[in-house]
């Protein structure tokens, strides 16, 4: 629209150009009365390319000049073209902007279009001079000379241009088309393959299957993650293949336990049976005691083994600690002597009953004192065994993201960092006797800030020298908001570290 828009104005402002050249070629002719003149020159201009029409029309609205000899002396209707411009209240106006005196229209419903322009003839002191016209000085326009020049040529410029516009609006969409193809082809559609690609090969149990990293976007991050968890998968499929060869070993343990535990009830039945025969005769009488004693114990061995091979439910019940350690020597004991292993136990006393599944626990100490026996490169050394009641530090990672006074007034203060985090700020007051050299009577304000690491434990803080020797104990020593002044020391809580 804006290059026919553009078209039009050159066609207009060309045709305003070819009038006033007109009007100003013939005004001399004009005003010698030399019609033939006069005549010879709008046909001459009539002829030209483009120009369909010249004419030269009184104040009556009669043709007294035209390109088109048939038309002249015919009357013009008023309200007919572009009249109306000038005659809208049956009297000319006499100033016309160029859009006004501007028409476009079709003589013909099937013809081409025709832009024409009118251009008024005023009236001049040479003309109301002049002998040979009889023009009044009051009459200000004379007539007005018409111009019509046809569209036809425009009209195709601007039917091409609207053809190539749709062109190029085509050649556009299927340019950025192939553009977005591309792009989604090689970033989108790549990737996602990539990715349905590799869960098909994990799905077929390939996790040694991996994508390639090649950018760090989403896609790549998605890659990365994707690698991980198959390493992960492959290693706990290959924990998964050593719990089952473990599973499988104990159970042929169990298996081997039973056939074991049959010859040693038959050993333990006819050495406990000799015993108590052989009561008049000490040395063999001693010497079947020790056969029942290690045939007992080999017993339990082989007890413990079935137990720590049979599947169960985990059960937590109240047990000594101490004792589940005992029932686990008891099944690597062996193993420790061969390897020429010491073990030394000093269990603690009164040892409070624990909550958990013996033999769970049991399995977690047998690998212990196995990993450790491993660890041990000299054929000779030493394993000790200790447990004891203690009690753990409050020392924790718990971090303090929000920091408040008991009527919410907020206690952060983003100025005064301290190991690059917000701080607290309190307000403390005193006895100034509670702080060395200070003189008793009144109250002494200081403001201090602590840090917000953990909740208890360190001891970071930024306080001014004189609370570094102020006496914590002092009961007069207060603790309070900055704001409200509202007392921040829970006295139902006691201190972790004094007790206090």
């Amino acid at each position: 629209r804006s290059h026919s828009n553009a078209l039009l104005a050159e066609v207009e402002r060309h045709a305003n150009q070819l009038s006033e050249t007109v009007k100003h070629s013939t005004r001399y002719d004009m005003l010698l009365n030399q019609r033939d003149r006069v005549h010879t020159i709008i046909n001459t201009i009539g002829e030209q390319p483009g120009i369909q029409n010249v004419r030269v029309l009184n104040k009556v609205g009669e043709i007294i000049y035209s390109s088109h000899e048939k038309d002249i002396g015919k009357m013009v209707d008023k309200k007919a073209e572009s009249c109306y411009a000038c005659h809208t209240a049956n009297e000319p106006l006499e100033r016309l902007q160029i859009k006004e005196r501007t028409r476009i229209f079709k003589p013909y419903s099937d013809s081409a279009r025709v832009l024409g322009i009118i251009t008024p003839i005023y009236n001049e002191p040479s003309c109301w001079e002049a002998d040979c016209h009889a023009h009044e000085q009051s009459q200000t326009v004379l007539g007005v000379l018409d111009v019509t020049i046809s569209l036809s040529d425009v009209d195709e410029q601007i039917r091409q241009g609207e053809i190539d516009t749709v062109i190029f609006a085509f050649s556009a969409v299927a340019v950025f088309s192939l553009l977005l193809w591309f792009v989604v082809k090689k970033w989108v559609d790549r990737p996602v393959k990539d990715l349905l690609n590799a869960t098909h090969e994990v799905g077929t149990g390939n996790l040694n299957y991996s994508i390639k990293e090649k950018s760090d976007d989403e896609f790549g991050l998605l890659a990365k993650s994707f690698n991980n968890m198959t390493q992960k998968l492959s290693e706990a499929r290959i924990q998964l293949f050593q719990s089952d060869k473990m599973a499988s070993l104990g159970r042929l343990a169990a298996g081997v336990a039973h056939e074991i535990n049959n010859p040693l009830t038959g050993v333990l039945t006819y050495s406990s049976f000799l015993l108590k025969k052989t009561q008049d005769n000490p040395d063999v009488n001693e010497d079947l005691k020790v056969i029942v004693r290690e045939t007992k114990r080999s017993r339990e061995i082989v007890k413990s083994l079935l137990d720590f091979a049979r599947q169960s439910i985990p059960k937590k019940n109240q047990v000594n600690i101490n004792e589940v350690i005992e029932k686990a020597i008891t099944v690597v004991e062996n193993q420790l002597t061969i390897n020429h292993v010491q073990l030394k136990k000093n269990f603690g006393v009164d040892l409070p009953q624990v909550t958990l599944d013996s033999n769970q626990m049991q399995q977690v100490f047998i690998n212990l004192l196995v990993n450790a026996s491993d660890a041990i490169e000299k054929k000779e050394g030493l394993i000790n065994i200790s447990t004891s009641l203690i009690k753990l530090s409050p020392y924790g990672i718990t971090h303090i993201k929000k920091a408040t006074c008991p009527k919410r007034h907020d206690l952060m203060d983003n100025e005064i960092k301290i190991d690059g985090m917000p701080s607290i700020k309190l307000k403390v007051s005193s006895n100034p006797a509670d702080v060395p050299g200070g003189k008793a009577g009144g109250t002494a304000e200081y403001t201090g800030f602590i840090n917000l690491d953990p909740v208890y434990g360190r001891n970071h803080h930024v306080i001014p020298s004189s609370l570094e020797k102020l006496d914590i104990n002092s009961k007069d020593l207060k603790v309070v908001c900055p704001v409200c002044e509202i007392s921040l020391i829970d006295s139902a809580k006691k201190c972790p570290d004094c007790s206090a």
